[in-house]
């Protein structure tokens, strides 16, 4: 084993002094700080303030949408205000009970300004100024030429200039894009849709309200603006049949406490937590996390070996080791070097989750508790060596008998269509851990190593566990004694690549 490891030490020193290598390494520290970070400035930097303009003809409805959408953004900074306690308060924990958790204790007792003005003396020295988040949704001018006492399609024609962005309205004092319009028609509770009621005559007389917008993936203003209307048609609905509108509020917030709790955790810890679902689903992104690291590692040790094939290289390291040592060496060596690559991206997901769940209420504190209390990282750890060395040990088999990258990617799109089942099942899996599907997938060699690290976290039976492990062990040592045998033979093979056939004859030679 002392040439093997000569030519392991090699092929890591090899690729670690590679542009490639590098660019590898740190790119997985960038691409978790950005996701982080970067989905958090998108929503509150990033989206554009989306102007509307909304005519009620029937003068019944308008007040509420402003209120419904007024208090959308109260939400919105009783969020931030929380947010902004937290970092910079000097006692959070004190923080926490001070300020309100629902909407309307936050408007009754005076909104930001007043709370803000409760927290200034129990911030941190020199802590900044808050700045309040934007209002998603403005009210704009009605253009001067729009008569709003029009029928409805007369209404929405001489808008849609505005709406496609042929035009500009005013708001705020300058011209601005027309996101959506609104058009409420005078007759709107004539075609309100009610139980027992004929739909295609409640329909009739028109299409109701009318939402206009050429932007059909942000849908948060026609939600807002329909649970609003929606919410005071219902109310009415209540007066109209003699209910008390607010008693029956009062009957629709009543409800039974649910507790979701968990089986598996110690007595008297039960409670189903944020990091708990997280810590359901975050193998799956181990998952392909291993799918992308062993797939990459592999086309690594793939264009190694015939890059120096191709150049005769091979020749001159045959005449100092065996085939075998050869072999050992390479898989060794690429190893080390897959190994390297996912330990600095383990340890700057830690550190990026470390620094961020200080302030982060959201995802990156509990995503770190969950790290640091599962078996993700070591069962990751396992999972991808035995999966590296089992679909290595096929690569270079594949490798070892071609002469070029082109004639391996024959050979490649097999392998490539055999790892696709993890991904398509990745997400499925965590729903049921323990089912037939997982259970089956596990019990195959190549998938155990994505369809156990997927379900670690779920408890799985110990015949499972076991079983499984001992399986991949037993099938990384066949791997690699068949793909020993195939090197042998194909490394100074030259011409056609064999066929599957001649390849088995070797095996059983």
């Amino acid at each position: 084993m002392k040439f093997a490891f000569l030519v392991a030490w090699r092929e890591y020193a090899e690729n670690a002094k590679t542009r490639g290598f590098w660019i590898g390494l740190f790119m997985f520290p960038v691409i978790i700080f950005l996701s982080v970070t970067v989905s958090v400035l998108l929503e509150t930097k990033g989206t554009p303030v989306r102007h509307y303009v909304l005519v009620d003809q029937s003068g019944k409805f308008a007040a509420i949408v402003e209120s419904r959408l007024e208090q959308a953004h109260q939400k919105q900074m009783l969020a931030a205000l929380n947010e902004y306690a937290r970092t910079y308060a000097a006692f959070p924990a004190e923080i926490h009970d001070a300020l309100p958790q629902s909407v309307e204790t936050f408007l009754s007792k005076g909104g930001g300004d007043y709370f803000l003005e409760q927290l200034k003396p129990r911030l941190k020295p020199g802590a900044p100024a808050f700045k309040a988040p934007r209002r998603p949704f403005q009210p704009a001018a009605l253009p001067a030429n729009i008569d709003t006492n029009a029928d409805l399609a007369s209404l929405a024609r001489d808008l849609k200039p505005y709406l496609r962005r042929e035009k500009n309205v005013e708001a705020g004092g300058g011209k601005v894009e027309l996101s959506a319009a609104i058009l409420i028609p005078r007759d709107i509770e004539k075609q309100i849709l009610r139980p027992r009621a004929d739909p295609a005559r409640a329909t009739a007389t028109g299409n109701g309200i009318e939402y206009w917008s050429a932007n059909l993936a942000d849908t948060r203003l026609r939600d807002e603006i329909e649970q609003a209307v929606n919410g005071e048609i219902r109310r009415r609905e209540y007066l109209a049949r003699g209910m008390d509108g607010a008693a029956i509020r009062d009957v629709e917030q009543t409800r039974a406490p649910f507790a979701s709790l968990n089986p598996s955790k110690e007595a008297g810890q039960e409670a189903v937590n944020g990091a708990d679902i997280i810590r359901q689903w975050a193998p799956s992104g181990f998952v392909y996390l291993l799918w992308v690291a062993i797939f990459a590692i592999s086309q690594m040790l793939l264009n190694n070996i015939i890059e120096e094939k191709s150049n005769r290289i091979i020749e001159v390291l045959l005449s100092s080791v065996t085939p075998g040592e050869l072999m050992m060496g390479k898989l060794l060596g690429i190893a080390a070097v897959g190994l390297t690559m996912v330990g600095v991206w383990m340890a700057s997901l830690f550190g990026v989750l470390s620094w961020k769940s200080g302030g982060a209420p959201d995802i990156a504190g509990p995503l770190l508790v969950a790290l640091k209390t599962s078996k993700l990282i070591p069962m990751f750890s396992i999972y991808f060596l035995l999966g590296y060395v089992m679909y290595g040990a096929f690569i270079l088999a594949l490798g070892s008998v071609c002469n070029t990258i082109k004639e391996a990617q024959n050979y490649m799109a097999m392998i490539t269509m055999t790892m696709m089942v993890p991904l398509l099942t990745m997400t499925f899996i965590p729903k049921d851990p323990n089912g037939t599907l997982a259970r089956v997938l596990s019990w195959i060699p190549i998938y155990t190593p994505f369809t156990m690290m997927n379900r670690v976290n779920a408890d799985p039976p110990l015949v499972d566990l076991v079983g499984t492990m001992i399986l991949l062990l037993a099938s990384t040592a066949a791997a690699l004694w068949m793909a020993g045998k195939i090197f042998r033979v194909g490394i100074l093979r030259t011409g056609q690549p064999p066929k599957i056939v001649e390849m088995l004859r070797w095996i059983k030679a």
